[in-house]
């Protein structure tokens, strides 16, 4: 069995996949606030019961966790320092993530750790390298998925508490847009320049800035009466511009608009009435994934690296 973690904001998902090529797909999700109050031992049974596995069962494991920008290769978990980040002062610190990754850690499971695309990575566009972060480790999981759907060029946008877009080129992340540069999501987003006033008058740090400036607790939504329908109507706006960002880097690779399919995923993301929404906005037709796409891609990526594969998606893998 191959298991692939999704280390969310709100909720930690896992996906289990059998060694077959049909089928076999267990998933199930683990809040980030349920795990932050149990121990090592109980979030391993917990895996066990939701996946429906024991855990001598499992050949490999591939783990996301936080930003990812400490390294930039896929490597054993052993060989990964302070967890894989260069610090842990960015985005929602709740330490139910941090509790799983030590349980996994600890009970001796096979396990590698899957980077984040940032500015060390090394296949990225060297433009996108301007800015220090711009995906977290488990949206190459969801990357990866699709590339095993059959897909060597596309697009897709990861929309939940955040809003993550990533283009791949002739099967190689070339970039990626995170929550903090471009759109926001439900509860993370950028800092405009009222938050930028408002942290330096030290009304609010700048965590906490980008921890709420999603469309659900921006002060503009609270300013229209909590309208969610406002709220959804911003948000796909915005992703639909975002995306349309990662259209002109894949135009300057090459890739026409008829080569490549849009796909979108996440809580937020796999929802018709926003499909339909960016749908029209770009004039195009965009296809929805299930939000546990990011696990099941890095339980595929397990699998792979586990039969000998070298590298994901342009990513190196440093293991044996």
């Amino acid at each position: 069995m191959f298991i692939g973690v999704d280390h969310g904001t709100v909720g930690i998902r896992f996906a289990g996949l059998n060694g077959g090529e049909v089928g076999g797909v267990r998933v199930f999700e683990l809040l980030r606030k349920k795990a932050a109050e149990m121990d090592g031992e109980e979030i391993i049974r917990e895996v066990e019961k939701g996946l429906k596995i024991e855990r001598e069962e499992i050949d490999l494991l591939a783990l996301t966790y936080s930003m990812g920008d400490g390294f930039s290769t896929i490597k054993d978990i052993k060989k990964v320092r302070n967890r894989g980040v260069r610090n842990e002062k960015a985005g929602s610190t709740v330490g139910g993530g941090t509790k799983v990754f030590d349980a996994i850690k600890n009970a001796g499971i096979p396990t590698i750790m899957i980077p984040g695309i940032h500015a060390g990575s090394e296949k990225i566009d060297r433009r996108i390298k301007f800015f220090s972060h711009c995906a977290s480790p488990e949206k190459v999981g969801v990357a990866y998925h699709i590339d095993r759907k059959g897909f060597n060029n596309f697009i897709f946008a990861d929309i939940s508490s955040n809003t993550v877009t990533m283009s791949i080129a002739k099967g190689i992340i070339i970039g990626a847009i995170d929550a903090c540069l471009g759109s926001p999501g439900l509860y993370q987003g950028p800092i405009d320049l009222q938050t930028l006033r408002d942290i330096e008058d030290g009304r609010i740090s700048a965590n906490d800035a980008f921890s709420n400036a999603g469309v659900l607790r921006k002060e503009w939504i609270k300013a229209s009466g909590g309208n969610e329908e406002l709220a959804m109507d911003a948000l796909s706006l915005f992703v639909a511009m975002e995306i349309s960002a990662m259209r002109v880097l894949m135009k300057d690779y090459g890739v026409d608009a008829r080569e490549y399919k849009i796909f979108l995923t996440g809580s937020v993301g796999e929802k018709e009435e926003i499909k339909r929404r960016i749908d029209r906005l770009l004039d195009v037709k965009t296809e929805t994934i299930t939000k546990y796409s990011a696990a099941i891609g890095c339980a595929e990526i397990a699998k792979d690296v586990f039969y000998g594969e070298k590298t994901i998606l342009g990513i190196e893998v440093e293991w044996d």
